[in-house]
């Protein structure tokens, strides 16, 4: 390793539990599966963790990962009894993931015809390596440790032509009471032509203590498909969660994207969205609400790989006290996509003059004809909106909320699937009431 390589990437301790652990994790019996594995956390060892020298990584230091020492998250520990109240979601199918495994008793059945979904646990008892292709599967460090120490996770199936009208549920819950948890879980979903469902992914506390959340999502859309992708960040106070969603969008097929982020002490999502058919198109929004000591992180990547393709993007955030927020959201469009169009904007409210936000959209353009822009905005609340609100008998404070609430209800208002946005309205009312990160209110 070069001495350039050293100050870029620093050596991850916990790559190196692989080699005790290889024989217990699903699919120890598998050459194939073994083989993935090994290539995988040999990876993610040469590879290291990225240090803040590496573009990408420069607003988000990992030093806290690294100086944690972490164990697999235990398959003993159980949701709290009320982990899950106030946060279903009517007529939807509900499964709970608890430290990285499924709990079979706390997860709804009865799947339309056409809808199959299998435990990723159950498909590496077979042997199955396919789940480990696809839009996810590059050489990003995370995903390396992701695919090493993969414990469960779900592989979604949506049939030709059918569409769910009930949303599924996923509940995964994490908690460091026993010590410093290590959780890996993936989803992969997989729309054939025609198909539709959404999705509503929330990532939550079943108890106190630190923990660090690996999840990896990896989704391709056939032609003509639509999914709407839902994801709620409400970890723990001390937890750390870091994801990577990679998604491929086929013809005339549309990807709908929404993340709220409101829990964990270190909470970075990156989303990759490769457009590559004609008139496909996606819609990244996203609502982060940092306070105290947090970081939140949201990177983001479209790619218009063929012409006619449509994007559109919106994150907006709100921070208190010395919180930290991170957006990075670049649009590229290939030489062949021509008569693409392609939006992006980011706003932020700053609250406390410790709060903080680095926010870098970019463009890079290889096509002649197309549409795109990008926008950045960060201020204050507005001292005459709040005048106006106090001459009319509103308290500063009374006055500060409404005023945050309209700013957040703009985008939340935007949703298309009512029951997401209920669960937004929910999140935004209890983060506006001062309820901790990782509550399950």
């Amino acid at each position: 390793m070069t001495a350039t390589a050293a100050i870029r990437h620093k050596p991850f301790p916990y790559v190196e539990r692989f080699a005790a652990l290889a024989a217990s994790l699903p699919g120890a019996g598998h050459p194939n599966v073994v083989a993935l594995r090994q290539a995988a956390a040999e990876q993610a060892r040469r590879a290291g963790l990225p240090t803040q020298r590496v573009e990408p990584w420069k607003y988000t230091s990992l030093n806290r990962l690294l100086e944690t020492d972490f164990e697999p998250a235990s398959s003993a520990a159980r949701p709290a009894a009320n982990d899950a109240a106030g946060w279903t979601v009517p007529g939807s199918y509900r499964l709970v993931f608890v430290n990285g495994r499924l709990a079979g008793g706390r997860s709804a059945a009865g799947l339309p015809d056409g809808v199959t979904l299998t435990t990723l646990a159950d498909a590496l008892a077979r042997g199955d390596d396919d789940w480990a292709t696809g839009a996810a599967s590059s050489g990003h460090p995370f995903v390396a440790l992701n695919t090493a120490f993969l414990t469960d996770g779900l592989v979604l199936r949506v049939a030709r032509g059918v569409k769910v009208a009930q949303p599924i549920h996923l509940l995964f819950l994490g908690s460091g009471e026993a010590g410093a948890s290590a959780i890996h879980t993936r989803l992969v979903i997989r729309l054939e032509p025609g198909a539709g469902i959404d999705v509503i992914e929330r990532h939550a506390a079943s108890g106190a203590g630190v923990y660090w959340s690996n999840p990896v999502c990896d989704i391709r859309l056939s032609e003509g498909a639509r999914l709407g992708h839902a994801k709620f960040i409400d970890e723990g106070a001390e937890a750390m969660h870091i994801a990577v969603t990679g998604v491929e969008v086929a013809a005339d097929a549309a990807y709908d994207s929404f993340v709220l982020t409101t829990g964990g002490a270190l909470a970075r999502n990156e989303i990759r969205v490769t457009l590559d058919g004609e008139r496909a198109g996606c819609r990244l929004d996203g609502l982060y609400l940092g306070r105290d000591r947090q970081h939140i992180d949201n990177t983001t990547e479209t790619i218009h790989a063929q012409p006619m393709t449509t994007s559109t993007e919106t994150y907006k955030g709100v921070l208190e006290g010395k919180a930290r927020a991170v957006f990075q959201g670049r649009i590229v469009v290939r030489p062949d996509a021509q008569k693409s169009d392609g939006r992006q904007l980011n706003k932020t409210l700053l609250l406390s003059d410790r709060a903080e936000i680095d926010t870098k959209p970019e463009l890079e353009i290889h096509a002649d004809d197309v549409k795109c822009s990008h926008g950045a905005a960060i201020g204050e609340i507005d001292a005459d909106a709040l005048f106006y609100l106090r001459a009319r008998g509103i308290g500063a404070e009374e006055g500060t909320r409404m005023l945050v609430e309209a700013f957040a209800a703009e985008l939340i208002d935007g949703i298309a699937d009512k029951s997401v946005a209920s669960l937004a309205r929910g999140r935004l009312a209890a983060w506006l009431a001062g309820s901790a990160p990782g509550g399950t209110a």
